[in-house]
């Protein structure tokens, strides 16, 4: 692309950031989109488990007394997950009464102190769970089991997944800005209020003192986000530090409804200081923002494109992300059935490992598979740069979703969490394939 271009261009998404410039900017028509609305509302239906429903003789009831949302339908993953659902609010599909329920089991599910579990992990004070159990309402804080007794081993991490903490924060925002009430930021919650709650949870993972990024060393490290659990990352990381960029801005706006100026610049100050770290920080040579500064620190797509979404880039860096994911769309490396995945093709670690650790056979599962949750930041990243591209990923995208629609019968599954080109599927009626797209298409056409 010609300098004086990218320069006018990065002139552009300054002066008309991400969050104005992409208004009515629709990639799907209104029938595409009616299709996707109906499609999500059908699959978030199917993950609801109702007070009392009977899942299995394995997991039992929900007896928590209200609803939960498991991460989908069928046979996937028979526990309340915070990640996933707190990944679907966007859709604004989940009523008041069912978000307050999941947010009240998760802030009384948060670790009232730091334990070591017998695998030798460390749960500490105030993290949140990774999962809940339906039938006790135990909380889960490590990924790969439903054992309260037998969770956290070291190759899960040492410490708690870090992007659910600032999730937890998501959640109880979204419900706030939803019903308007603030009363429930002091409603007491096992002796703690949930505005108390929700800072100590913003402060679990660990984070370098000056720059605020979310850190893991080989010793102490945590998942750096649950939809790559399998992959061992070390160094600053870059997904959860977007995570915590919204969160901390999510936190301004709550102290300052609740009329504490003091908290609310800190964490405003705090989010400004991660926004502006970031490009440099997790730069790359590739041009993608890199997923982590140590180990598998591969050029990560999913981040890349969460960071164009979230608007932590903007100026110059914006315009070269959206340059490189237009790119690589083209050129076949980052998706395939308008699917995406974490690395692009051209960028793995060697010729036998995707990320440079994962307990994941390379090209399957978060291990080079392709997955519907960031379809919709990767169209949005890819429209400042080529609106054309972005409408042709978000129609193969749903073109794949209408040929294996679960609602057709029993042996179709769309949405699946993840599939690869070999024709292995992972988990079918998947929730955030969809309800993350549909958000991001919706945003983009200004709904």
């Amino acid at each position: 692309m010609n300098p004086r271009f990218n320069l006018l261009i990065g002139l552009l998404f300054w002066l008309f950031p991400p969050f104005i410039y992409a208004q009515n900017a629709a990639v799907l028509a209104e029938d595409q989109f009616q299709f996707l609305e109906e499609l999500t509302a059908s699959v978030l239906e199917a993950s609801r488990i109702y007070p009392k429903q009977f899942i299995s003789e394995e997991f039992g009831a929900n007896n928590t007394g209200g609803v939960l949302i498991r991460p989908g339908g069928r046979n996937a993953y028979p526990s309340f997950w915070i990640r996933d659902y707190a990944m679907a609010l966007e859709t604004g599909m989940i009523p008041a009464a069912e978000q307050k329920h999941m947010l009240i089991l998760t802030a009384s599910t948060q670790a009232g102190n730091t334990w070591i579990t017998k695998g030798g992990s460390m749960v500490p004070v105030g993290a949140v769970a990774d999962h809940i159990r339906i039938d006790d309402g135990q909380p889960i804080y490590f990924p790969g089991t439903y054992s309260f007794n037998d969770q956290g081993t070291e190759k899960w991490g040492t410490l708690p997944p870090y992007g659910d903490q600032f999730l937890f924060v998501h959640m109880a925002y979204t419900y706030i800005k939803k019903v308007g009430d603030l009363s429930i930021l002091c409603e007491k919650i096992n002796g703690l209020s949930l505005i108390d709650r929700l800072a100590l949870s913003f402060q679990v993972p660990p984070a370098g003192p000056k720059d605020h990024l979310v850190f893991a060393s080989e010793k102490f490290r945590g998942v750096d986000f649950g939809f790559r659990d399998a992959i061992q990352m070390t160094g600053k990381l870059l997904f959860p530090s977007l995570l915590k960029y919204r969160a901390a801005k999510e936190l301004a706006e709550l102290y300052s409804l609740i009329e504490d100026p003091k908290e609310s610049f800190r964490y405003q100050q705090l989010a400004e200081r991660i926004k502006e770290v970031i490009p440099t920080e997790f730069n790359d040579d590739s041009g993608f923002l890199k997923a982590s500064t140590r180990q598998s620190s591969q050029p990560d797509v999913w981040g890349t494109s969460l960071a164009v979404y979230l608007g932590v880039l903007d100026g110059e860096s914006l315009a070269h992300a959206s340059e490189v994911l237009a790119a690589a769309y083209e050129k076949g490396t980052i998706s395939y059935r308008g699917n995406i995945r974490h690395v692009p093709l051209d960028h793995d670690f060697d010729e036998t490992h995707v990320w440079e650790k994962s307990l994941a056979a390379k090209n399957t599962y978060q291990n080079g598979a392709f997955w519907g949750t960031p379809t919709g930041w990767v169209a949005f990243a890819i429209h400042f740069n080529n609106p054309h591209l972005a409408q042709k990923l978000a129609l193969e995208y749903l073109n794949e979703l209408k040929a294996n629609d679960f609602r057709k019968g029993e042996s179709f599954g769309a949405p699946y969490e993840c599939f690869d080109k070999s024709g292995g599927t992972q988990n079918p009626v998947y929730l955030t394939s969809v309800a993350c797209p549909l958000a991001a298409f919706r945003r983009m056409a200004g709904k």
